[in-house]
């Protein structure tokens, strides 16, 4: 539809302008404006006073508003000014039929499609409706159709002329409500940004209250512990002064005493010399006296000689010893110079940070901590049947500035218990909670005589070879080209559960084949591989399936029954040997398709060959249940008897050569299991069976003997047509 401007004239001249209400003969009105001439003006003009003064008689019609309506020419800058029009009584009624009916959009006026609208009505005096409801085809009864997108309220079209919109954009409901909801959605995702970044910083600062609070009662308990470590030595300073000051007053106090018997035993010499000296003087007898004045002269004169200490042996004060404080005073110093280092977090093990004898150990630290450096604490873990009676290993430390530490020298495939504690020159601090590190593991042995492959897939099997355990393992397969060398991987099958693993390949290639142990350390060194050939079906005898009078070869492809009689007592049986029937199981065969390998035989030697599922019999014969199929030897004093043994039932058939080499196919699909000779390239028997599972090639020998068996080798073009 195409947008015409009202203000701004898109084609046309100034000649070919017509009037503004001017219609074609046939009623329709023009597309274009007309500019009326200098008469017609003249004659509206006496026309209009006639009108206003029918109008003033009546005063039923309101008189419509001048017209501002402008049409710019193309031509010229000059504006075109219409007179408004007012109807007559002398001018017939016209009765214009608008054909488009305009329609406002984004300050532009569109032309609809073709609508009929009916002529303008009169009111009781026979005047003509409001020129607005004629140039739009609205009224102020009419709901509003617009949008005024400046004053943001709903109006009529015809306000784009004459109401107070004019200058303003105006465009219909139905975009003004897009618009608008455009800019609510906008307003919309904005908010939603901003609550997500408020959510966030909500977030963050619940984090720093939990970081202010953690933060707080580290410092309270460091500062309350500063200051019981003072107080404690406080009180050890103070006891130690008081047992000193014990210890002098002891002293004092014996020396004292020591000092006051002495002075008491001297008293009391003296005393008694003294009394002894007053008897002597009382004696009348001159010449008693005499001889006893004497000694008690002689004494006198001894204890007059010996000079008693009238000095005190020790002072009554005591000393003012000083008090090194020195420490306690160092400790006061560092409450307000620096904490001890909070707990250090040490970080779990993340994948594939560790080879077979290293592994990368990572830990985190408060940020406001100071930290001169990190000890980090190590030793293996033992399970407990390698811990009883043995001592625990002693613990191995490595200091480190970093808060990460590539720790050498470990065993493969071991788990390590590692925490750190942090130092700096207040003290270290505790020690973080141990976690279990792990180094890679030792490569898997894949095990060759477990391994099958046929044409189109491979099933390989290998054993862990690991203590500890395996998270997963990665297979990677390598094509070997015509040259014999290996091709870089190809293909890595990865988070392979357990130690088999069934991969799809492409007939007639070679392929190397390695398999790697994983755990979170990381994966361990490429296996030995194994070369695996999808030019035919490959397989091994399953050792542990034969019954006891069996020998299997060294390379699992040959079988043996000798003559010796081997004592009931002497043969081990298990659920999974057979017990009756001299027979092996080969490989499961687990791939649909067609698959065919070869059994070499003897003249003389009687023989089971055919398939069985998993839990064939094990105390029953090949052939002789619902679960086995089998093509059976038996020599007779006539001939060499052949059947083709399911379910106890065979078929009557005649073979007159004695095959060399039997041919088996093995068709999944098809629902076929089929026997030839090898070497005559000749059909022998084909059973008709609808497999449920997948199965064994079995074999069985009935008397002393060999059969030795020929696979990886492709299906002959005779067994296609069978």
């Amino acid at each position: 539809m195409q947008e015409q401007d009202l203000y701004n004239a898109e084609e046309g001249s100034a000649e070919d302008q017509r009037g503004v209400w001017g219609g074609s003969a046939d009623g329709e009105p023009d597309r274009e404006l007309r500019v009326p001439g200098k008469a017609e003006r003249h004659g509206r003009q006496s026309r209009t006073k006639i009108a206003e003064e029918k109008r003033l008689k009546e005063k039923k019609r309101v008189t419509p508003p001048p017209s501002t309506f402008q049409r710019f020419s193309v031509d010229t800058n000059e504006s075109l000014h219409f007179e408004p029009y007012i109807p007559s009584d002398e001018d017939e009624p016209r009765s214009p039929s608008f054909r488009g009916a305009t329609v406002f959009s984004d300050e532009v006026f569109e032309e609809e499609g073709e609508t009929e609208e009916g002529p303008p009505t009169e009111d009781a005096g026979g005047s003509r409706v409001d020129l607005k409801e004629g140039l739009g085809g609205h009224s102020e009864r009419d709901p509003p159709d617009v949008f005024c997108m400046d004053c943001k309220v709903p109006t009529q079209a015809s306000q784009k002329l004459f109401g107070p919109h004019k200058d303003h954009r105006v465009i219909q409901i139905s975009r003004a409500a897009d618009e608008v909801k455009e800019d609510l959605q906008k307003g919309m995702h904005k908010l939603e940004e901003q609550i997500g970044l408020m959510e966030n910083f909500a977030s963050h600062l619940e984090e720093i209250f939990i970081t202010v609070e953690e933060n707080f009662g580290r410092q309270e308990q460091n500062l309350e512990q500063h200051y019981n470590d003072v107080l404690q030595a406080l009180s050890q300073r103070n006891e130690q002064g008081a047992a000193q000051l014990q210890d002098d007053k002891k002293l004092k106090l014996e020396a004292l005493y020591t000092q006051l018997l002495e002075c008491g035993k001297t008293l009391d010499v003296s005393k008694e010399l003294i009394e002894e000296a007053q008897q002597i003087y009382r004696d009348e007898d001159k010449t008693a006296f005499l001889q006893a004045v004497t000694p008690a002269l002689r004494r006198i004169e001894e204890l007059s000689q010996d000079e008693s200490e009238i000095k005190l042996s020790s002072s009554m004060d005591f000393e003012n010893t000083p008090v090194d404080f020195s420490d306690v005073k160092q400790m006061m110093d560092s409450v307000n110079i620096l904490p001890a280092p909070s707990a250090p977090v040490i970080n779990p093990q993340v994948p594939n940070s560790a080879s077979s004898t290293s592994a990368r150990v990572c830990w985190s630290l408060f940020s406001n901590d100071t930290v001169d450096f990190y000890d980090l604490h190590y030793h293996p873990v033992l399970d407990d049947a390698t811990f009883t009676g043995l001592q625990a290993p002693d613990a191995l430390e490595i200091r480190v500035k970093e808060t990460y530490c590539t720790v050498r020298e470990l065993l493969p495939n071991a788990q390590y218990e590692f925490w750190v504690t942090a130092t700096n020159t207040t003290g270290v601090s505790p020690a973080s909670e141990k976690a279990v590190y792990m180094t890679v593991p030792s490569p898997p042995i894949i095990k060759p005589r477990e391994c099958a492959s046929c044409p189109e897939a491979a099933l390989i099997r290998w054993e862990s070879g690991n203590a500890n355990p395996v998270d997963s393992y990665t297979m990677e397969l390598s094509e070997i080209g015509a040259e014999g060398g290996a091709n870089a991987v190809t293909e890595s099958i990865v988070a392979v559960p357990t130690c088999e693993c069934l991969v799809q390949l492409q007939p007639g290639r070679h392929y190397s084949i390695c398999v790697r142990a994983v755990n979170i350390g990381g994966p361990s060194e490429r296996s030995e591989p194994i070369i695996i050939q999808t030019t035919g079906t490959s397989f091994h005898l399953l050792e542990d399936t034969a019954h006891p009078c069996l020998s299997i070869s060294s390379d699992g492809l040959t079988m043996f029954y000798t003559d010796e009689d081997l004592p009931l007592s002497g043969m081990v049986f298990s659920d999974n040997t057979f017990a009756r029937c001299v027979a092996v199981l080969g490989e499961l065969i687990p791939v649909r398709g067609k698959h065919y390998w070869e059994v070499e035989v003897e003249d003389r030697t009687e023989f089971r060959i055919g398939v069985a599922y998993e839990d064939t019999q094990r105390n029953g014969f090949l052939g002789g249940n619902s679960t086995s199929w089998c093509m059976r030897h038996v020599i007779t004093p006539s001939r060499h008897k052949y059947e083709f043994l399911h379910n106890g039932w065979t078929p009557e058939i005649r073979i007159t050569v004695h095959p060399k080499r039997v041919g088996v196919l093995l068709d999944y699909d098809a629902g076929k299991l089929s026997f030839f000779n090898a070497h005559l390239a000749q059909h022998l028997y084909t059973f008709q069976c609808r497999f449920l599972h997948h199965v064994h090639p079995c074999f069985a020998l009935d008397n002393p003997g060999a059969l030795a068996l020929h696979n990886s080798i492709a299906a002959p073009a005779y067994t296609m047509f069978n």
